[in-house]
């Protein structure tokens, strides 16, 4: 396991030192945790953004694929 040294203001030393006894935690296993969960939004965050910029690259072709869809259904012989 690779370390770090991080310097923090006082203010969130002690709030994260509280936070990790209330949990029952050491505060090096509180701030694991914290940084693992913003690394799951952060990915969840930049796929939701990737997933949003494929479904504009796609939408035209979807629309023009739904409108003959819609006219198969409208005239089947057609």
């Amino acid at each position: 396991m690779g370390a770090i040294s991080i310097k923090l203001p006082d203010d969130l030393l002690e709030t994260s030192g509280r936070c990790a006894e209330a949990l029952n935690l050491s505060r090096a296993e509180y701030i694991r945790r914290a940084i693992a969960r913003m690394n799951r939004a952060t990915r969840a965050r930049l796929r939701a953004k990737r997933l949003a910029e494929v479904s504009r690259k796609v939408r035209k072709e979807s629309l023009r694929v739904n409108a003959e869809f819609a006219a198969i259904e409208q005239d089947p012989d057609a």
